[in-house]
């Protein structure tokens, strides 16, 4: 089995045993909920799966557990955030707690970070 069949496998994996921050989180983005922008959850990009992804605004949103705090941890997730600013990806990154906390900040943010980004390509005309 070839690489990108293995992180599309992992990502089905990862949808099907997410995190209830994942959950909670992805009960308010997913149906164009935020600001009419599509997100998809445990998305392949390049060697990486990211928690989720808007392609057409091009915002990653990742939500970490404690051990990403880790040392070990935190380089790879830095050198995936560097990956992912190269191909021109702003990335947000936010704690378990932090979703689970305090959902209306974090969408703020999320929404932030939304208006001020601008589509990828033409959306489609409604109508």
């Amino acid at each position: 089995m070839n690489d990108k069949r293995k992180r599309i496998a992992m990502a089905r994996r990862l949808r099907q045993s997410q995190t209830d921050a994942e959950k909670v989180l992805w009960s308010k983005l997913r149906s164009k909920q935020l600001e009419e922008v599509k997100f998809r959850r445990q998305q392949p990009l390049g060697p990486y799966i990211v928690d989720f992804v808007s392609f057409v605004r091009k915002i990653v949103v990742e939500v970490d557990g404690g051990q990403h705090d880790e040392g070990g941890v935190r380089r790879r997730d830095e050198q995936r955030a560097a990956w992912l600013k190269q191909r021109g990806y702003q990335v947000l990154r936010f704690w378990n707690n932090e979703v689970l906390a305090n959902m209306e900040g974090v969408l703020e943010k999320i929404r932030e970070v939304v208006s001020k980004s601008a589509p990828s390509r033409p959306l489609p005309n409604k109508g």
